[in-house]
């Protein structure tokens, strides 16, 4: 069993930084297990629901890029069994406090030799900017994660910063893009074991490259958040697709 606790230390660094790296959340024996649970999801012929599929770099004419699936625990409820999302629901709560709530789970699946990178973003960039957020991301590859399949790359401090202009990746997208990468020039790239995690704040600019080896990328990532706060007047984030929140 793989109890993670966080120390002081840890705490402490990642609300300077915005993001932390741990060496294991889970263990290797449930990376195994949870490898051929993440797979069927993305089996062709899956039940999964075309509302919580979507493709965030490529086209609709062309071979899945960057492929993700939303809330996949719909779909497989045993990811909310798991070793990894009782450690990440404790590590959530020493960072964010006792009114954290889940936010959901969503896994990428980047294809052998031809994934696309994610392009440097901001997650807040995507949520409702009528909204107050305090938000995390656990980002857990289930094979290595390196530099070459796209490993998780952020810009220390960034989440001192308010939400940065983005742009759709294309006109076909779901995916956003960081208008200007200026802010890029100093990154930390977070290379993992398999069943490692990084955590990081809903405003870290962070980025994974294209996957150029030979396996597909599997990582499956779990949210959570406390409570937003209305605004007195929505921030101005014309990126934004009006159906996000129809």
């Amino acid at each position: 069993m793989v109890e993670v606790t966080l120390t002081q230390a840890q705490v402490d660094r990642f609300h300077e930084r915005g993001f932390l790296r741990l060496a294991a959340i889970t263990s290797q024996e449930e990376v195994t297990r949870l490898q051929g649970v993440y797979d069927g999801l993305f089996e062709p012929g899956a039940l999964v629901s075309e509302r919580d599929r979507y493709e965030l770099a490529g086209s609709p004419d062309a071979p899945p890029a960057l492929p993700q699936i939303v809330n996949p625990e719909r779909y497989a409820p045993q990811l909310l069994e798991t070793i990894a999302y009782r450690n990440a629901t404790r590590v959530a709560a020493q960072l964010l406090g006792d009114d954290v709530k889940p936010g959901g789970m969503h896994a990428i699946r980047k294809p052998a030799k031809d994934g696309a990178a994610t392009p440097w973003h901001q997650d807040e960039a995507y949520w409702d900017p009528a909204y107050e957020h305090r938000g995390i991301s656990i980002w857990i590859p289930l094979q290595p994660a390196t530099l070459e399949n796209g490993c998780m790359q952020f810009v220390p401090g960034s989440h001192h910063l308010g939400v940065q202009p983005h742009q759709l990746i294309n006109a076909d997208s779901h995916g956003l893009e960081l208008a200007s990468l200026e802010l890029v020039e100093e990154a930390v790239a977070c290379p993992l074991p398999p069943g490692g995690a990084t955590i990081h704040f809903s405003r870290t600019v962070h980025y994974a490259g294209p996957n150029t080896s030979t396996e597909p990328r599997r990582a499956l990532i779990m949210g959570f958040s406390t409570p937003p706060t209305l605004l007195p007047q929505p921030r101005h984030m014309p990126w934004q697709r009006p159906e996000w929140y129809a």
